[in-house]
């Protein structure tokens, strides 16, 4: 970790629906260069937190801090431009476009002089770019020229994580990016992210394999009923352990 200052923190949030408490004073900290895994039973507030913390959900209260200062991320775009992106499990791709074509959906880069105050795009320029960001992170794109929905589950799971690396500056979410993938795409996926911390950037990793979260992850923070009751160090836990801190069996390394 290369500060002290988390890049990411949550204190305190509270979210409710109707009279179900999604957050209840939930906590939360990623520093730069380091994975995080979050992990909690069906219902711990895993969602809710993600949503909170990219943009996508207003909070009831508590506060989030970004790089030591409070922000207000009332939409994925502030989030967006101050380096927060996110893959959901769906990856949000538009199947019928090609990968560099997703790359920059929606930072597209217009062509130089007039051809681009007509509208045209600079696809060479976009093309070139989306081919370095993509070796950058190992990801394996067969053709730049196919749309992404022709694509396995891996190919599209590797263009979905270099896109949102691409602009994440500071932090990026992954939700269940290993499920339904094959062992090797999942070795893939997993060697992606420790890629993504090795540039400095704070992974987010939220997975039900609690042998993946042991594997690649730094440290691992456990909720439970809408609050963070246990922090654990990766390379000092197992699986039980971190089985018990989510059902409550256990609630020893709680912080």
């Amino acid at each position: 970790m290369s500060s002290t200052i988390p890049i990411l923190e949550a204190r305190g949030l509270t979210r409710s629906f109707g009279a179900v408490r999604a957050l209840d004073g939930a906590d939360f900290d990623v520093h730069a260069g380091e994975v995080v895994a979050l992990i909690g039973d069906n219902g711990a507030g895993k969602s809710t937190m993600v949503k909170a913390l990219s943009g996508n959900l207003a909070l009831d209260s508590g506060s989030i801090l970004f790089d030591g200062s409070e922000v207000d991320l009332s939409s994925p775009s502030v989030a967006s431009h101050m380096g927060i992106e996110t893959v959901f499990q769906d990856l949000a791709l538009a199947p019928h476009l090609t990968p560099p074509q997703n790359m920059y959906l929606g930072r597209e880069i217009p062509a130089p002089g007039f051809l681009g105050k007509l509208g045209f795009l600079d696809n060479k320029t976009m093309r070139a770019r989306s081919k370095v960001a993509f070796d950058e992170l190992g990801a394996t794109v067969r053709s730049y020229s196919s749309p992404v929905g022709s694509m396995s589950g891996g190919q599209r799971q590797a263009i979905a994580i270099a896109r949102a690396v691409a602009w994440a500056k500071g932090v990026v979410f992954l939700d269940e990016p290993t499920a339904a993938l094959g062992v090797v795409q999942t070795k893939n996926v997993l060697e992606t992210i420790r890629r993504v911390r090795d540039k400095g950037v704070g992974v987010v990793f939220i997975s039900h394999s609690m042998p993946h979260v042991i594997e690649v992850s730094d440290r691992v923070q456990v909720l439970r009923l809408g609050r963070r009751v246990a922090t654990f160090q990766a390379k000092d836990t197992s699986v039980e352990e971190l089985v018990g801190a989510m059902t409550g069996a256990l609630d020893a390394g709680a912080k």
